[in-house]
């Protein structure tokens, strides 16, 4: 599914993301728990503000965001 990401710049290649919408919602990050490189991609596992956890892909060559996982809060 792709999302609207607002990022800042991380040193690296990408940008780390610091919010994003998804479904017409407004999620700040919290905590960039990890990120990892793949073959064109880049991954990102944040907490947003509501508690749950994502993993969002960016695919560097297009500039483009997608969630590729979503893990509800337990809490």
């Amino acid at each position: 599914m792709r999302v609207h990401v607002e990022s800042y710049p991380d040193g690296h290649a990408a940008d780390a993301p610091t919010r994003f919408w998804l479904q017409g919602r407004d999620i700040e990050v919290i905590d960039n728990i990890d990120q990892w490189h793949g073959p064109h991609y880049r991954y990102f596992k944040l907490k947003g503000d509501d508690g749950n956890l994502y993993i969002l892909r960016l695919d560097e060559a297009r500039a483009e965001w997608e969630l590729i996982m979503f893990q509800r809060s337990m809490g």
